[in-house]
């Protein structure tokens, strides 16, 4: 059995004090490096978007938390996040990163958001990830990083769909707002949700 771990988006911007920060994200960093190296591969998702995105507010004259229709597709409105090379794109120097085996960037395309580490959210473009676990055998997939009810959620939902065993490890993630439904929307569809302990000790009594 090929397992992946899968690091969902530890950019600076959403980070507490960035542009989209989330209330303890930098708590999960270090249960983050704990995971590192302990799995077949390692892959990291990034937010990455170009300028004037039409995921923004700023975009539309709108605000913040505002949902608009964008050719039949729902869009939540967010602040400037994620620009494509900027400080606030990058993944968190603290993340250990000599084990990582690829990078994949999504919401790179200016007319569409992608929150799945898969699929921009039409479903109509991919962004390579399940090609380079499907090439490298993988079977399992666990999930850590942000946020649990946006990018780390639809990537457990899509990876499901897609045939992949999923392990959302829950307090390797953190919410904007609250994570008790995303959860139980991720187990209800087949994820398992385990914690950090959880997972290490079954590792340790397996070795």
């Amino acid at each position: 059995m090929t397992e992946a771990l899968l690091i969902v988006d530890l950019q600076y911007d959403f980070m507490p004090g960035g542009a989209l920060g989330v209330s303890g994200g930098d708590e999960i960093i270090p249960i983050i490096n704990k995971l590192v190296g302990k799995f077949d591969y390692t892959i990291v998702s990034q937010d990455y978007h170009p300028e004037g995105h039409v995921s923004f507010a700023n975009t539309h004259n709108k605000e913040v938390g505002e949902i608009i229709d964008i050719n039949g597709t729902k869009q939540e409105l967010w602040p400037i996040h994620c620009v494509e090379q900027t400080h606030g794109a990058a993944l968190v120097k603290e993340l250990k990163k000599d084990h990582i085996d690829r990078y994949f960037h999504k919401g790179t395309d200016l007319n569409i958001d992608s929150y799945s580490a898969f699929f921009d959210n039409d479903k109509e473009h991919e962004t390579g990830l399940d090609d380079f676990l499907r090439d490298k055998g993988v079977s399992t997939l666990y999930i850590v990083g942000l946020t649990t009810e946006f990018c780390v959620k639809f990537s457990a939902l899509d990876a499901l769909e897609l045939g992949y065993e999923v392990i959302v490890i829950k307090d390797g993630c953190r919410p904007i707002h609250d994570d008790k439904k995303a959860l139980e929307e991720m187990k209800k569809a087949g994820a398992k949700i385990v914690t950090l302990k959880h997972l290490l000790s079954r590792q340790l009594s397996s070795d």
